[in-house]
């Protein structure tokens, strides 16, 4: 990350691009192996806990067009959501599964900003 453009909120470049992605492999696989345990320890419970800390660290590693991205969501709030998403599959006999992944993906997009 470039350090100075960071802290003065200016257009970030990196490698001479304005879009890029500065997460390491090895913070990657860390929040993996974290959200994994934290969902099989509290059997499943804590599992929006887990996309919200995966999904936090790839998007506030992503900067598009100089302007670094920020993510907002709180685990209490994807919690809520996936209660009622889950009760929906049930009621529909799983019909209601296959709009899952896209109301995710709304509410990931709801909750992601710009910093800069």
């Amino acid at each position: 990350m470039n350090e100075t453009n960071y802290f003065n909120y200016g257009p970030e470049e990196k490698w001479g691009r304005k879009s890029f992605f500065d997460g390491g492999l090895f913070a990657y696989i860390g929040w993996s192996i974290l959200g994994f345990f934290l969902t099989v320890l509290t059997f499943g419970i804590a599992f929006p806990w887990a996309l919200c800390m995966v999904y936090g660290w790839k998007i506030n590693n992503t900067v598009i067009n100089g302007h670094r991205m920020r993510f907002n969501g709180s685990a209490i709030g994807l919690f809520g959501n996936w209660i009622k998403w889950l009760l929906l599959t049930f009621i529909t006999l799983g019909i209601y599964g296959f709009w899952v992944f896209i109301k995710l993906e709304d509410w990931k997009v709801k909750n992601t900003t710009f910093i800069n």
